[in-house]
C-alpha cells in the first residue's frame, strides 16, 4: 500500500495560461480526457479550473466561453499537498475542504494531481469508486464519449 502522494498521484500536468479562453481549457480537458486543468503562469500554480467551474461560473451565467479567461473563473490559490505528504494527510484535505481533486506541489512547481479516484484505486481496487475512476467516460446517451 503507498504511503505517499507521489505513488499514487497522476504524474502529468495539464496547463493552460492564465489568458487562455473556457473554450481553450474545454477543448484540452477533452482531448485529455480529464475534468480539470491548472492555471499557471511561467510554471507558476494560481489556480485550478475544473468543468464545473465552467458550466457553473460562466456558461451558466451566460458568459461567453470564448472571451472569458480561465484566470477569472478558477478557482485560485488552491488547496495543494507536497509529494512526500501522506496519503492520509491529502484525504484531510479533501475533507476539510470538500475538494476532489489536490494539485501536487513541489517547491512551488506543480508536478501533478492527486484525485479520491487515485487514492480509491491504490486502497480499495474493488470499490465502486475505483472501478468508476478507471472507466472510460460515457456521453449522456450511455454511449462512449467522444
Amino acid at each position: 500500500m503507498a504511503q505517499y502522494v507521489r505513488h499514487v498521484m497522476t504524474p502529468e500536468v495539464t496547463a493552460v495560461p492564465p489568458d487562455a479562453s473556457l473554450v481553450e481549457a474545454a477543448q484540452l480537458m477533452r482531448a485529455r480526457d480529464i475534468g480539470d486543468v491548472l492555471v499557471t503562469d511561467n510554471g507558476r500554480l494560481l489556480g485550478v479550473l475544473t468543468d464545473r467551474d465552467i458550466t457553473l461560473r460562466a456558461v451558466a451565467d451566460g458568459a461567453d466561453p470564448l472571451t472569458v479567461s480561465c484566470l477569472s473563473i478558477c478557482t485560485p490559490e488552491p488547496v495543494t499537498v507536497a509529494p512526500d505528504a501522506a496519503v492520509g494527510d491529502a484525504v484531510r484535505l479533501m475533507r476539510r475542504h470538500a475538494i476532489r481533486r489536490l494539485p501536487v506541489v513541489e517547491n512551488g512547481q506543480p508536478l501533478g494531481m492527486v484525485s479520491i479516484g487515485d487514492i480509491a484505486e491504490e486502497h480499495d481496487p474493488g470499490s465502486a469508486l475505483a472501478d468508476i475512476s478507471r472507466a472510460r467516460p460515457t456521453n449522456s446517451a450511455g454511449g462512449p464519449a467522444g
